[in-house]
């Protein structure tokens, strides 16, 4: 079995995410992907919307995709959850032959930076995920996306073109109540 892993915030999901879920099950030799939000980012010291409500819009924009499952692992465990541990548990869990780690380009710069780097690189093949035409060297697979958008963006704009119908009404009702 190869998996691929898709981790994030998604406070709020958007189109680029939902374009990396796309050609991600398009492109890469995967029998699953999961997405897997965070209960809060090891970057972070807080969320805007809470992971529940994070959850919900990520079920709601993702229901009956062939091949993806959302996980709460990481919001189940209710604190910051370093990716090398998310990555060890679903290799103890799946078993896979090869497990895929999607990452935005923006992360390159910082990646060598990660709780436990140098063991996450030895389970993982790092695919990453195109972004403000950042430089992405050749070693890396990479998944052609190039959204100009991001969550903190659609938070602090409450420019909402970029967010999925079935959940845009919701997510304009609760970032302007914020």
């Amino acid at each position: 079995m190869k998996i691929a892993i898709f981790g994030g915030s998604f406070d709020p999901v958007h189109l680029g995410h939902e374009k990396v879920v796309n050609v991600a099950l398009q492109t890469l030799d995967i029998d699953r992907l999961i997405v897997l939000p965070t209960y809060i980012s090891v970057f972070k010291d807080k969320f805007s919307a809470s992971p529940e409500l994070r959850l919900r819009w990520l079920n709601n924009v993702f229901k009956n995709i062939d091949k993806l499952e959302i996980s709460d692992y990481e919001i189940r465990q209710e604190k910051p959850v370093p990716s090398f541990e998310s990555i060890m548990y679903f290799k103890r869990l799946l078993n896979p032959s090869l497990i895929y780690f999607i990452i935005g380009a923006d992360h390159l710069k910082t990646l060598h930076k990660w709780h436990n780097y140098d063991e996450l690189a030895k389970n993982v093949k790092f695919v990453i995920a195109s972004r403000n035409n950042i430089y992405i060297p050749s070693d890396y697979l990479k998944l052609d996306i190039n959204e100009d958008i991001s969550s903190s963006f659609i938070r602090d704009k409450l420019i909402l073109e970029k967010v999925n119908d079935k959940i845009k009404q919701e997510v304009k009702i609760f970032y302007e109540g914020k």
